[in-house]
Parts: structure tokens; C-alpha cells; sequence
């Protein structure tokens, strides 16, 4: 088994973990939301739904990632991870909707809620999210992906620790109308991570350039690569969240034509070293070689009649 595996299977290991104490998090907070009748765990509830479907596709995009492109399928499966993104996103703006409705009439006309027992199981919630947090911070720095999943649980940790802080006021001052507001607090989280996701999930279906890389700065820097003159037809967009693709046009100048392989080489190692683009076609041109004299003495002559030679 290679590095590379090891280090793959060592971060499956950690999702599945994280995945099996979310949704133990997730069963426990609706149990709980419906038994004290809070509403705030059932819409934190609904944030740890969004955090498990994150980790579930961060993991199915490492599963897919190395299943082998086919004649059908030249990229793979690898965009099914932004289907389901969509899918997810959009159910969660339904479900923030619902939640904010019900959380305005609780604001209106407070209901009575466990709040001793809704404290106990936001704090195992707290703490789940922890542990889970904690698997996954060791390849957080290096992987886009598992980068992106940590801070989802951190996100719900910190969630839960405004659940919290509502069941102790409750329980030391029986003000109900505290279940609602922070209700309302969790559903703009929510909301704001259903449209981001819907909105980055459209972005890569419309094959825009992805949200870390700047067009004008990676021309610039192909042209700061020795013998490029010049960029043009460049496109870069996402295959799916950690696979970024770009093309283009290479203008190369005429006395560095026959280097022509190393310079492409080059540029192709730089974009996947400076810009994280694993995948770039590049096709090398030279608009000037026509005009510069090398190839004006190339010109075919024939002999007249005479035995002197004229140009074509």
C-alpha cells in the first residue's frame, strides 16, 4: 500500500467515525427536541442534518474520486457530489423556512419546554461534536475537502453551545420565549449555509471559475514563465469542489518554438502547484514565426530559364 493510500484510507477512517457520531448527534436531538418540546433542538437538529449530509459527500467524493473515468463518463462520477449538494442545499432552505414560521409563533406565544433535559442533550451534542471535530482536524490543513467538513462540525459545535446557553437561562428563569430566539438564531445559520451551497453548486454547474482562483493573475503568471509571449482562450472551471480544470491558448515566441514541450510542462506543473489545478490542456502557438527572418529565407525558389532563381 502506497503513502497516498494509507493517507486516503486514514481520512475515510476518520469520515466514518464523524459520520457515526453525527447521526448518533442528529437521532439524539430530534428524540430529545420532540420529548422537551424545544424547538431549538429540533432546528439545531436540522443543522446537524446538514452536517451529516456534508460529511456523507465528502466522503462519497473521496469514494468517487477513485472510481475510473470510462468512455461514457471521461470525468468520472465525480460530479454527482454537486448534484447532491443541490439537493441538499434546496431541501434546507425548505426545512429554515419552516423552522423560522414555527419559531415566530414561539416568540409570540411561548410554550413551556424541558429545559433541564434539553440542556443535558445539547451538551452530549456538544460533545460529540468535539470528538468528531477532533478526528477530523488532523488532515484539515492539507485537504480541501476534509478542510471544508471540519468546519461544518465546528459550525454545529457552536451551535450547540447557543442550545445550551438557552436551556440554562431557562432553567434559571423559566423565560420561554428563549427557545424561540435562539431558534431564529440557528435558522440564519442554516439559511445562510442552504444558499451558499445552492449558490456554489449552480457556479460549478455553469462551469464558472472556481471561487479560490483569479483569471488575471494566472494569465500573468503563465506569462512570467521564460519563452510565453503571450495567453488567450483561457478557461478554468470545477469539475466538482476539489477538482479544478482549466485550457488554453499558449503564445510561444519563435526562437523558443523547439522548447515548446518544456514550457508547456512548466506551466502545467505550476498551475497545479500555485493554483491547486490538477488537470490543464495547453496548446502551444506561435503567431509570430511567419514574420521573423528565419523563416522568410525558407521560401521555396525555383530556376527560369535562364538558370536563375525566383521567389513564390
Amino acid at each position: 500500500m502506497s503513502a497516498h493510500e494509507g493517507v486516503d484510507r486514514n481520512i475515510s477512517r476518520g469520515f466514518l467515525f464523524a459520520i457515526s457520531l453525527t447521526s448518533v448527534t442528529l437521532l439524539a436531538e430530534v428524540i430529545g427536541g420532540l420529548w422537551t418540546n424545544s424547538l431549538a433542538l429540533l432546528a439545531d437538529a436540522a443543522h446537524v442534518f446538514m452536517d451529516l449530509l456534508a460529511l456523507v459527500l465528502s466522503l462519497a467524493a473521496l469514494k468517487l474520486a477513485r472510481l475510473p473515468a470510462t468512455d461514457r463518463r471521461t470525468y468520472g462520477w465525480h460530479r454527482a457530489e454537486i448534484f447532491a449538494s443541490l439537493i441538499n442545499g434546496v431541501t434546507l432552505l425548505a426545512m429554515a423556512v419552516g423552522i423560522l414560521l414555527e419559531a415566530w409563533e414561539r416568540v409570540q406565544a411561548p410554550e413551556p419546554v424541558k429545559s433541564r433535559e434539553m440542556f443535558i442533550i445539547a451538551a452530549i451534542g456538544l460533545v460529540m461534536n468535539l470528538v468528531a471535530a477532533r478526528f477530523l482536524h488532523g488532515h484539515s490543513r492539507d485537504d480541501l475537502n476534509v478542510r471544508s467538513a471540519f468546519l461544518h462540525v465546528l459550525g454545529d459545535a457552536i451551535a450547540s453551545v447557543g442550545v445550551i446557553a438557552g436551556g440554562l437561562v431557562m432553567m434559571l428563569t423559566g423565560w420561554y420565549v428563549v427557545d424561540g430566539l435562539i431558534s431564529v438564531f440557528i435558522v440564519l445559520i442554516i439559511g445562510w449555509g442552504a444558499v451558499r451551497v445552492i449558490r456554489e453548486a449552480g457556479h460549478i454547474l455553469l462551469e464558472g471559475v472556481p471561487a479560490h482562483i483569479d483569471i488575471g493573475e494566472v494569465v500573468e503568471s503563465i506569462k512570467g514563465i521564460a519563452g510565453v509571449r503571450d495567453v488567450h482562450h483561457i478557461h478554468c472551471w470545477s469539475i466538482c469542489s476539489h477538482i479544478s480544470s482549466l485550457s488554453a491558448h499558449v503564445d510561444i515566441e519563435p526562437e523558443q518554438r523547439p522548447q515548446q514541450g518544456r514550457i508547456i510542462a512548466e506551466i502545467g506543473d505550476m498551475l497545479e502547484r500555485d493554483y491547486s489545478i490538477s488537470h490543464s490542456t495547453l496548446q502551444g502557438e506561435c503567431s509570430r514565426c511567419e514574420t521573423v527572418p528565419l523563416f522568410q529565407q525558407l521560401h521555396h525558389r525555383s530556376p527560369d530559364s535562364n538558370g536563375h532563381g525566383h521567389e513564390h
